[in-house]
Order: structure tokens, then C-alpha cells, then sequence
């Protein structure tokens, strides 16, 4: 995690103005969002985890029971992927209540960066998920396998409608938070593979092609793998430290040079504390600093704004002879 100063000028100012000197931990800074919008990921989607996980947690029983009864092993392999599905839901639930504990002792951030790595575990199950059901569809291409199309039909045509329903309970979110996203991704991912299933019995039934169980599943495959990609890159990114997607540090940097009085601009660090809230650090050199509490409040309000940059920790200084050890490129 980037480092503190001892001789912060400023910390962690929303865009209101308190006051000089005033300073105040909040929840403003929401990168991938217009101006002025605010995501409140545990409170919005509370319900939706555990409409979804119960919903989910039926299916996963009743599909193992058909499974067994119409000796389907496609279907008691769906119901095994479902079940990792809902153990993502869980994880991304668990993710968004822990980040709203307060911060503790030497977590000085609290859990909110719990949010992410919920997020990357679920791409990363995801996909080995999906490399479980094309590495079946290869081996089916050997030996095709008849199934009782009739009842897999049913079953899979209620996964769809179950877990359409969940996905659409997290569309919402999903465009703002990574995490949410992964939730999201999960269910749709669910609802495709089920509708693959569907398609790919009927044509069974109606052609006899048994060869075609195994096509549809490589083609769902397909699409989950382009889909998930992106998660998992975002999340590895935010799990790095980078700054968010759709922020650019360069453009950040020379907006910030360009304040009045600003001669140089060094040490400048953008990441993510949770998958819905972005700080920044940065050391400004401004020989002249009369205005130093109306400037910052300004800086910090502008951050907000204009880069949906909320935790903001400006260090300002003169310039003078003893130059900051941290001025250099390649300084971190």
C-alpha cells in the first residue's frame, strides 16, 4: 500500500469545505461514475445476495436430485458448477459487509480492499470453472454420451429463469463495482450455460447428434472466458495497486501542475482502497503558499469532481534547498 507522511498538509478532505484544517473520512470517491454518482454497494444489494444465494441453494438441491434420479450426469455436473457459483456469492457477499466495518488497528484502511480480492477469486473460479466444462466437452468428443433429454430439458430451462433473475438483481452494479460485477458475471454465466443445455438436448432429441453436447458447451465456453477476461484483469490491476480504469494518472499529474503556484509535481500515487473508492497522494512544490487550506480544499474538491477521486492527501512544499527525497522519476 502506498506510504504515509508525517507531515501531511492535508488529509483526507471530501469535496465539502469544512473548514480549514478540518479533516474527515468519507465515502465520495467512486471511480466509474458520472459526476455525482454515488455507489452504496452494501446497502443497495444486501437483499439481491441473499434472494440470489437461496435461490441458488434450492436449484443446486433440487438439480442433484434429478441428477440422481434420471442418472444425468450432465445435470450433477451443472448442479457441482452451480454450487462454486453460489460459494461466489457468498464471497462477494461476505466481501461488501466486511468492507463496512470501521477501521482497527493496524488496519488502518479497514476490510474494504476485501471487495477486490472477492472479485478476483471469482474470476479466477470462473474460469477454472469453464475449463472444467471444456475439458468434459474434449473428452465427450470421444465418447458421446446419450442423456434423457426431457428432464434435463426442465431442469436446465428452470436454471435460466433462476438465474436470469439473480443477474438482473446485480446488473445494476455491475458497470461500478468490480465486485458486484463478478456476481453479476456469475449468474449470467449460469443462465448461458443452462440455456446451451437447453438448446443443445432439443436439437439432440430432434437430430440424435449426440455430438452436439459437447459443441454448445465449447461455444458457452467461449463467451464466459471473453467476458470474465475483463474482471480478471481489472481485478488484478486493482489488486496491484493500479489506478482504477477510467482514471488516467497522466492526465491527473498535468492537471495538477497547472494549478496556480504549482512549479512541479512528484510522488504521485492513485489506487483503490475497495472496488468503489479511490485515494490519491501526491507532493506539490509551491514556493508561494499564502492560500495553503483555501487551495487544498480546492484541490480535494476538484478530485472528487472531476476524477472521482474521493481520499485525497496533498503534501505541499516550498522547494527550498533540502529537495524531497522523494522528488525523483523513479522514486515510488
Amino acid at each position: 500500500m502506498p506510504h504515509d507522511h508525517a507531515d501531511h498538509d492535508h488529509h483526507d478532505h471530501d469535496h465539502h469545505d469544512h473548514g480549514p484544517g478540518h479533516a474527515h473520512g468519507h465515502d465520495h470517491g467512486h471511480h466509474h461514475h458520472g459526476p455525482g454518482g454515488h455507489s452504496h454497494a452494501p446497502k443497495d444489494f444486501g437483499r439481491a445476495f441473499a434472494v440470489g444465494a437461496t435461490l441458488n441453494i434450492g436449484f443446486v438441491v433440487a438439480e442433484t436430485i434429478a441428477g440422481l434420479m434420471t442418472h444425468s450426469l450432465a445435470l450433477l455436473a451443472d448442479a457441482g458448477h452451480n454450487l462454486s457459483d453460489v460459494l461466489g456469492l457468498f464471497m462477494a457477499w461476505g466481501a461488501v459487509v466486511l468492507a463496512r466495518k470501521a477501521p482497527a488497528g493496524r488496519r488502518t484502511y479497514g476490510l474494504r480492499k476485501g471487495t477486490i480480492l472477492a472479485s478476483l477469486t471469482n474470476a479466477v473460479v470462473l474460469l477454472v470453472a469453464v475449463g472444467a466444462i471444456a475439458w468434459e466437452a474434449v473428452r465427450r468428443f470421444a465418447d458421446p454420451q446419450p442423456i434423457e433429454t426431457g428432464p434435463v430439458m426442465i431442469v436446465a430451462a428452470i436454471g435460466i429463469a433462476i438465474n436470469t433473475a439473480t443477474a438482473l438483481m446485480f446488473m445494476r452494479g455491475s458497470k461500478d463495482d468490480l465486485n458486484i460485477r463478478g456476481a453479476f458475471l456469475h449468474m449470467a454465466a449460469d443462465a448461458a450455460i443452462s440455456a446451451g443445455v437447453v438448446v443443445a438436448a432439443a436439437a439432440m432429441w430432434a437430430t440424435g447428434w449426440l455430438w452436439l453436447d459437447p459443441v454448445v458447451s465449447l461455444g458457452i465456453v467461449a463467451v464466459i472466458v471473453l467476458g470474465t477476461w475483463g474482471l480478471l484483469r481489472d481485478s488484478l490491476d486493482l489488486a496491484l495497486d493500479a489506478a482504477p480504469r477510467g482514471i488516467d494518472p497522466r492526465a491527473v499529474r498535468a492537471w495538477l501542475a497547472e494549478r496556480p503556484g504549482v512549479t512541479e509535481v512528484h510522488d504521485l500515487h492513485i489506487w483503490a482502497m475497495s472496488t468503489t473508492e479511490t485515494a490519491m497522494t501526491a507532493h506539490l512544490v509551491r514556493p508561494e503558499n499564502p492560500d495553503n487550506d483555501q487551495f487544498l480544499h480546492e484541490i480535494c474538491g476538484q478530485m472528487s469532481s472531476r476524477f472521482k477521486i474521493g481520499h485525497v492527501t496533498i503534501q505541499v512544499e516550498s522547494g527550498g534547498v533540502a529537495t524531497c527525497h522523494l522528488a525523483g522519476a523513479d522514486a515510488v
